[in-house]
């Protein structure tokens, strides 16, 4: 996922307004009984998959995996279990009800993002439904293995009834979402687009816009420092889509009145903690913050931006950590929008602010690379994004008189559909079984496998207004939450199906 911020708005003028609409009696009537039948398997089934820590590794295919591949077989029983066709073609699973030519395809994915196990009350591969009581806490309960077992007992519950539908209902797991979209863009070159696509691994109401997921990279090197003030050992971060609560940094031969000044403006950081601890060599300074989706960064709080803030105006050597924490402070700060960084903060009427924020500091040999996570909406080209951010950076290293050894720039497209034919639909269900009749249609920041389908777009499974926990040290998902996903995925199937 991918996943995502939200705007309350609704998209004015990009779709005819509709009178609400009442669901059809069979939609509703075998949407109550899934929740009968099968809301506590759902839970069950969930257990299940979440036991299997389907984090991708680098220098292991997928295929090979062998966590992946007991995720596979779960979810091959699971389909003949439950009555289903099931495909495997490596990086994607299909698991089918019905014969029919036209089809609606529910999209998920199946991988997850790693979990620091340090920070979970018990195994963040364990479905915890005990240390707060009302909430399944394991990591993939929200993004996005909550979704899959919701999707297979939807599709259950309307097997059990024998509905004969015009469309074929097709659940797609992919299992790279998280770290590789070549696979599934290879898979979809041959594979036959549904007559509607859904993905369910973002919010509610109805997303129809979706900001790039895109990256800067700079590397930073330089001598080694012995003399005068200066940082080392780095840190922050535990992966490029996960706002950091955890930053540190050794400061080296700083006097009493530095340090007093900077325990003074650590003190004016109310939302992080800010520690100093003296070591042989210096003093270690760790913040801690609270880790969210990057495409969230106003839901987390930024432990690496919070360091980099700490030090602004301090003179640093220029080391590769110093370079890399002065490049912090003076490009980026707390501003989760970009505003110091040159000239590249925008915005987009319906689709709002670009989001900038650093995720992730990696060290190797004598270098030091900073993943810096931007979520991009319409309404400036990528050409001219990427012109500002190097000028921006150009100016900072002619500033110090430094180089840098490597400059990755990563800018995805943003999506912006004017015309989904289902979308109106899928808003008719939210309604109905939320009773928000002011709801319509909304902008995420995160992106999803909906970018590569013809006219597709996302439903839940998060609720608008509540923060998103995917990626977060906390990841969970309500009991209540997947109750009413039972509820309207039930329907939604039906009633795409039947269109």
């Amino acid at each position: 996922m991918k996943k995502l911020s939200t705007l309350s708005v609704v998209m004015a003028g990009l779709f005819c307004a509709s009178s609400f609409a009442n669901l059809s009696k069979q939609s509703t009537t075998i949407a109550e009984y899934a929740v009968q039948q099968y809301q506590s398997t759902q839970i069950h089934t969930l257990a299940n998959l979440v036991s299997f820590p389907t984090v991708n590794k680098e220098g292991i295919d997928t295929t090979q995996n062998p966590d992946f591949i007991g995720f596979k077989s779960l979810v091959k029983l699971k389909a003949a279990e439950l009555g289903f066709h099931y495909e495997d073609h490596g990086h994607v699973l299909l698991i089918s009800y019905g014969n029919q030519t036209d089809k609606v395809t529910v999209v998920t994915h199946g991988d997850v993002q790693p979990a620091d196990a340090s920070k979970w009350k018990k195994s963040p591969f364990y479905l915890d439904a005990t240390s707060e009581p009302g909430k399944l806490i394991a990591r993939g309960s929200e993004d996005d293995k909550g979704a899959i077992a919701t999707a297979l007992y939807a599709m259950k519950a309307i097997k059990d009834k024998g509905l004969v539908l015009n469309n074929k209902l097709e659940l797609m797991i992919y299992l790279a979402e998280e770290s590789d979209w070549d696979p599934i863009k290879a898979f979809l070159k041959s594979y036959d687009q549904p007559k509607y696509a859904v993905t369910i691994d973002a919010s509610y109401p109805v997303v129809v816009a979706e900001k790039g997921w895109s990256l800067i990279e700079p590397t930073f090197t330089g001598e080694k420092q012995t003399n005068g003030i200066f940082v080392s050992q780095l840190k922050g971060g535990s992966f490029k889509s996960q706002i950091p609560e955890d930053a540190s940094v050794i400061l080296h031969n700083a006097d009493a009145d530095l340090l007093q000044q900077l325990e003074q403006k650590a003190n004016q950081f109310n939302k992080v903690k800010i520690q100093f601890k003296p070591v042989d060599s210096g003093t270690l300074i760790s913040v801690k913050g609270v880790s969210a989706h990057s495409s969230e960064p106003e839901n987390g709080v930024n432990a690496i931006a919070h360091l980099g803030a700490l030090f602004h105006g301090v003179d640093l050597g220029l080391n590769s950590e110093g370079q890399a924490l002065k490049f912090i402070a003076d490009l980026l700060g707390t501003d989760i929008h970009g505003g110091q960084f040159g000239n590249i903060a925008y915005s987009h009427d319906f689709m709002g602010p670009m989001t900038v924020a650093p995720t992730l500091l990696a060290a190797k040999d004598n270098s030091i690379t900073l993943s810096i996570n931007l979520r991009r909406p319409a309404g400036k080209t990528a050409e001219r994004l990427d012109t500002e951010i190097h000028t921006a950076i150009d100016a900072w290293q002619n500033h110090y008189q430094v180089a840098l050894a490597h400059l990755e720039v990563e800018l995805g497209d943003p999506m912006l559909l004017d015309g989904a034919p289902h979308a109106e639909k899928l808003l008719d269900i939210f309604k109905h079984y939320t009773n928000d009749q002011s709801a319509g249609f909304i902008s995420i920041g995160g992106g999803t496998n909906a970018k590569l389908f013809d006219n597709a777009v996302s439903f839940g499974p998060s609720m608008p207004n509540a923060k998103y926990t995917g990626h977060s040290e906390h990841e969970f998902i309500t009991v209540k939450q997947l109750e009413l996903n039972l509820r309207m995925y039930t329907a939604m199937m039906i009633e795409l199906g039947s269109m």
